[in-house]
């Protein structure tokens, strides 16, 4: 694995107070690296207010196309189809009601050992622990439902 997101990491600590990281030392940045790095040409996406700026990471990143889908389901499984033929696939998607329509395109590629990465958004982390009920929710103020429901079908989730 390349270790340059490391060592752009080291030059973010501060000197005189003073934060110093690069521009692209993001973890939009470094999602949009990887997928590169792994083979990933096109993300199949649903843009969604909770997954723009990682979208604005993912079309800058000169190795990667964005393919709009129009809607959660199909971009699930465009990444589906697109991992059986390329290898891995990739899509993202926006928080909850994003992630909860995509889900079942994720479960069978999930039955079918497909790689295939799915990245949801999430709200800002000033919104955890305020009890605020966000739009695009199910009406909860606790936001681990959806990623509770991944758990069953994936293989990896954070």
């Amino acid at each position: 694995m390349d270790s340059t997101i490391g060592s752009q990491l080291e030059s973010c600590k501060p000197a005189n107070g003073i934060l110093g990281c690069p521009s692209d030392a993001t973890l939009g940045h470094h999602v949009a690296r990887r997928l590169v790095e792994i083979g990933v040409k096109d993300v199949f996406t649903v843009p969604g207010d909770f997954n723009l700026t990682l979208l604005d990471h993912l079309i800058a990143e000169p190795g990667l196309k964005n393919i709009g889908c129009c809607n959660e389901l199909n971009a699930g499984y465009a990444a589906d189809g697109y991992a059986r033929s390329r290898g891995v696939g990739a899509c993202v998607v926006t928080f909850t009601v994003g992630g909860l329509s995509i889900i079942n395109a994720i479960a069978s590629a999930y039955s079918e050992n497909l790689p295939v990465i799915c990245i949801v958004g999430g709200p800002n982390t000033n919104d955890y622990g305020t009890n605020r009920i966000l739009h695009h929710t199910i009406g909860l103020s606790d936001f681990s439902q959806e990623l509770r429901c991944f758990q069953t079908v994936t293989c990896y989730q954070v």
